[in-house]
């Protein structure tokens, strides 16, 4: 299994209960004091042939990665066709910009810059590994979270580090942003319950929201979108 979403370990817990062996591939530490009750493996920047590797004498691969991990999904899609093997991805429907009218979408983060005023104070929940794509960021500040503690330095002046622990209730949420004075929320589109937090803490507040697309999925997948129906795939093959 190539694992990475809150969906991984449920589908972990499930396989195990049925009597199946399983073995997780993840591009980072499982976090929590619950973490992936199966045999993983961290592979930072996984290559097809690690997966390959790992998949042999397996019977099928589930790709319930992150939704934002899409090299994971690319090269797990392309070690299944070598080795022959069943694959399916797990993808969440995505949350929609009809919920609510302060929200927009942007298909990645450099893209999104324009929409952010001289005066805003922007919370982003897109990752360490965006920074980069802040770059013509022309706002008041730019606080991005981070769910592990670090003192690696930050690339721009206008960044601000916000550290917390995961889960975030939607009260502490905005509490948060009410004390950080924040505009706008930043977030990557995961769709789902386990981000949603934040989002409802922005529609309390009436906070503007860019929601960011997640990459493209390779093309002529199967996909689903429920813990239940990569149960019944694994069950009918």
């Amino acid at each position: 299994m190539l694992a990475g979403s809150a969906e991984a370990r449920r589908i972990a817990v499930a396989l195990l209960g049925q009597g199946w062996q399983v073995l997780a591939l993840m591009s980072e530490p499982p976090r929590g004091a619950d973490p992936m009750p199966v045999p993983f493996e961290i592979c930072p920047d996984v290559t097809q042939a690690q997966i390959e590797r790992a998949a042999q004498g397996a019977y099928a691969v589930i790709d319930a990665s992150h939704g934002f991990d899409g090299h994971m999904t690319q090269m797990g899609h392309a070690a299944a066709r070598v080795c022959g093997l069943p694959i399916l991805t797990l993808s969440r429907p995505a949350w929609s910009c009809d919920e609510d009218d302060l929200w927009q979408t942007a298909p990645d983060v450099a893209s999104a810059m324009p929409m952010i005023g001289p005066a805003d104070r922007v919370f982003s929940a897109t990752g360490w590994a965006s920074l980069p794509e802040y770059k013509g960021f022309q706002g008041a500040c730019l606080m991005l979270r981070q769910t592990a503690a670090h003192q690696r330095p930050v690339p721009f002046d206008f960044v601000e580090l916000v550290f917390g622990t995961a889960p975030f209730s939607v009260v502490d949420e905005i509490a948060l942003f009410k004390a950080r004075r924040v505009d706008v929320l930043m977030a990557r589109n995961l769709g789902g319950l386990p981000s949603r937090p934040k989002l409802e803490a922005a529609k309390a507040l009436r906070l503007r929201v860019i929601l960011i697309d997640r990459p493209v999925l390779p093309a002529g997948i199967r996909v689903v979108k429920s813990v239940d129906d990569v149960l019944v795939w694994l069950a009918r093959l």
